[in-house]
Formats: C-alpha cells, sequence, structure tokens
C-alpha cells in the first residue's frame, strides 16, 4: 500500500476538512469507542484524547463500551451507518470486520507506514495481515508466560524452561513434593484457563487444528509429544481439579517451580496487590520473590524449534464511516506522541506493540517500563525486574501467535477452544483413561464435527 496514493475518497474529505476550517469552524469532532471503561482507564484515555484536541484542534468523543457487547453494537451500526470513526477492539475481531467493510484496512495500512512497519512488533502485524495490509492498527497487547524460580534454576545449574527438554530436566531435578511441585499444571477442564494454557503448549509445538480450508487433522507424532508433555507436568503437578489460582496460590508460597500465568501476576509478585499477597515469607509487600523470578514467553517443542508464544493483541481499528483523515491523525497520535499515556492504562497488561520510532527505537519499550504498574503500592516495572526480563517481556510480541489467525480460521479455532474438548480429552489421557493414539483420534473426531 502506497501512502503517497491517497484514496479519492481520502482526497476529498481534506479538501472539505480544509473548507471548514477555512471558513472559521471547528474542525470535525470524531468519535471514540473503547472497551477500557473502568473509571480510572477511561480517565486517561479522556486526557490523552484532551492533548490530541488541543493539537490539532479535533475533538474526540471517548465512548465506553463492555467488551462482550461490542460484537452486536458494531454490526448494528454498521448496518445503521453509523460506526465510531475508531474503535479499540481484541484480535478476534480485525478479520471478520475488515472482510465485511466494517474497517478501512487502506487507512490502517497508512498509518502503520507512515509510523513505520518495522517499528512495530511482526507478530502483532502479521495477526491482522490482510491483502495489501493490515485489517487495523496494533495498539498493545500481552503474552502468556512460564513464571519460574530463576534463583532454583541457578542454583541446580539448569536452563530456562524456554523448551519441553528444559521443563522437563528442571521437573526431574527440582520436584521434591510437597516441599516443592516442578510445576502447577492447569487440569480443571471447564476452566479457560486451561484452554488457554492447553493452547500455548500446543502451539510450542507447532500444533494446530486448522489450517486455510478449516478442520485440519492433528497431526498424531507431534500431538502424541504434547500429550506426554502435558502428562508430564501434570505428574509434577499436585492432585486436584487446577487453574490459575493454585497456580498462583502455590509460587507465591515458594512451593511451586514454574507456572503458566499472565503478565497480571508481575505486579502482584512483587508485593503491590494486598488481595493477592507473595506468602513466601512473613511480609506480604516484600519484593523478594519478584527478584527471584524468571520468565519466558516464547517456548518450544521438539517438533518446532522456533517456538511460539500465546498472546492477546489489541487494536485501533478506523471504520468505513470514519472521518479519515481526522481517525487517522488521532490514532498516529494515540501510537505516537500519545503511546505512553496508552500503555499507562494498565502497563502490566498493555507491552508496548510499538517498541520505539525509527529514530529511536527503544523509545516506547524504555518508557514502559518506567510506568507504575500496582495497586495497593506502586513502583515501575525497571525498578521490580532486570532488563533482560523486560526485553523478554515485550520480545514475545515478535512471535506472537493463536490457533486460526494466519490461516484465516480464528473463529472456528475460537469454537473449537470453547468446546473443552481438547481440554477433556487431554485430562482422559493425563488421568490414564485412553492412551496418545486414541486421545489424537478423539480430538479429531471432535473437533472435526465442529463448523
Amino acid at each position: 500500500m502506497n501512502a503517497s496514493r491517497p484514496t479519492l475518497a481520502r482526497l476529498m474529505g481534506g479538501a472539505a476538512m480544509a473548507l471548514a476550517l477555512s471558513a472559521g469552524s471547528a474542525a470535525a469532532d470524531i468519535r471514540f469507542w473503547t472497551t477500557e471503561e473502568q473509571p480510572e482507564r477511561l480517565a486517561k484515555q479522556e486526557e490523552m484524547a484532551a492533548v490530541f484536541e488541543e493539537q490539532t484542534g479535533i475533538a474526540v468523543e471517548v465512548i465506553p463500551v463492555t467488551e462482550s457487547d461490542l460484537g452486536t453494537r458494531a454490526t448494528a451500526a454498521f448496518a445503521a451507518g453509523d460506526l465510531p470513526d475508531v474503535i479499540y477492539h481484541t484480535l478476534q475481531y480485525a478479520l471478520p470486520w475488515a472482510e465485511a467493510g466494517i474497517l478501512d484496512t487502506e487507512a490502517a495500512t497508512d498509518v502503520i507506514e507512515d509510523l513505520g512497519a518495522g517499528t512495530f512488533a511482526s507478530g502483532a502485524l502479521e495477526m491482522a495481515a490482510v491483502e495489501g495490509g493490515y485489517a487495523s492498527v496494533p495498539v498493545d497487547g500481552w503474552t502468556q508466560m512460564i513464571v519460574y524460580r530463576k534463583d532454583l534454576f541457578d542454583e541446580a545449574g539448569l536452563e530456562p524452561p524456554n523448551s519441553y527438554a528444559n521443563v522437563l530436566a528442571a521437573v526431574e531435578a527440582l520436584h521434591n513434593p510437597p516441599e516443592m511441585y516442578g510445576f502447577v499444571a492447569a487440569t480443571k477442564v471447564d476452566e479457560n484457563f486451561m484452554s488457554q494454557v492447553l493452547e500455548h503448549v500446543f502451539l510450542a509445538n507447532g500444533v494446530s487444528p486448522v489450517d486455510e480450508n478449516g478442520f485440519a487433522p492433528l497431526d498424531e507424532a507431534a500431538t502424541t509429544e504434547v500429550l506426554e508433555f502435558y502428562k508430564a507436568i501434570a505428574e509434577a503437578s499436585p492432585p486436584g481439579e487446577l487453574y490459575w489460582d493454585q497456580s498462583r496460590t502455590l509460587y507465591f508460597a515458594g512451593d511451586a517451580a514454574m507456572i503458566i500465568w499472565s503478565p497480571f501476576i508481575l505486579d502482584e509478585l512483587a508485593g503491590l496487590r494486598d488481595s493477592a499477597p507473595p506468602t513466601i515469607n512473613d511480609d506480604p509487600t516484600s519484593p523478594e520473590l519478584a527478584s527471584r523470578t524468571g520468565i519466558v514467553t516464547n517456548f518450544a517443542g521438539p517438533s518446532n524449534e522456533g517456538g511460539a508464544a500465546w498472546a492477546d493483541i489489541r487494536y485501533f481499528g478506523i471504520t468505513a464511516d470514519a472521518d479519515t483523515d481526522a481517525a487517522m491523525d488521532f490514532v498516529k497520535f494515540s501510537m505516537d506522541e500519545g503511546y505512553t499515556q496508552t500503555l499507562s492504562i494498565a502497563p502490566e497488561g498493555k507491552f508496548p506493540v510499538r517498541k520505539g520510532t525509527p529514530d529511536d527505537p527503544d523509545r516506547f519499550e524504555q518508557a514502559w517500563a518506567t510506568l507504575p504498574v500496582g495497586v495497593d503500592r506502586k513502583a515501575p516495572l525497571g525498578d521490580l525486574y532486570e532488563a533482560s526480563m523486560i526485553e523478554e517481556i515485550v520480545g514475545g510480541l515478535d512471535v506472537a501467535q493463536r490457533w486460526g489467525v494466519a490461516e484465516g480460521q480464528l473463529a472456528l479455532a475460537s469454537k473449537m477452544i470453547n468446546s473443552q474438548a481438547i481440554n477433556r480429552i487431554v485430562r482422559q489421557y493425563i488421568d490414564g483413561q485412553i492412551d496418545a493414539r486414541a486421545a489424537v483420534a478423539a480430538m479429531n473426531e471432535e473437533l472435526g464435527a465442529i463448523e
């Protein structure tokens, strides 16, 4: 997409704006839908909109929309010809909305090219890729992490748990229940947490149930590797129905060597949230556990040496009904001069998908590390964790993946995940009710029946 060749509509829009300004009237207002509707987060977005208006004369109405209502509201507004100018949305809407005509992909592509495509995390861009450009502009995201006791790994001479083999070596060395469990694997089949963890583990070994044509039977050899690995970490876990709660509780007590969790654990690890304090010592406000912790975002199985990171990415979509020039200017501002403010809405869950500018490649990554996180107490991530860990956190966005995104089958993959068939069959395998071959056959049968 050549940003120097704007469409006729954009030229006409720019001419109309220039005419309005020359006539002494204010620039056209734009509407911005955001799912960040908590009062404190909304206030930060309104502050940013006010700064943008001061600089450009373009007023932005910030409109909160509940995330679960976003799809139906956007569809209704599109039918009525009354879409807002910009929508902050999740990954799941990027490609379907582009295909439906809700999004102006050319405008999004021009914004990315104007800012410099090379300044964005490649994984975040690839997830929104359409023919000739991008559906939406990546804003922020987070990657699921293996959280581990770096101090114990260092003492035992272990490599970071960035592969199946390294995780299993660490389990062998550190598993000593009940004082220390090697892992706390998700085993509660009706929890989305197990679905999320399993997708990460399957992705790590390059296994997906979809291709460009829809359902793709799981490869038996590679899927057997996934099953055997997951059974091994489940056997190094406490008994019972385990999900995020037990994972965090055991790790915080110093009773687990490794867990898989979201980055929303980072401020809690450092004793900044009273509702979830570390209990490894007698001081619930102590950053001791954070200082002993390492993280891994990119994780590889034996059939996929490059590995993968499971990511949740958010985007700015410029709509088909937008005042295009004004909307593009607002998105550019939010991703450039206003980007640190954008990230400050919730830094622990908003990793910078744009690390810097062409002239200052690390500008936003460095600024993000100085943003305060926490609830009852505040501190910058850069004060709590080493620079190498900050790099690992942000670097996961370069290899970010999800089932079905690259193949244009995210909706089908999501139905497969939400069916919880994978969770249930993996649990049957872990419990010894079926062998690996039967588990793969059962998953293929159930997933193949989903449309």
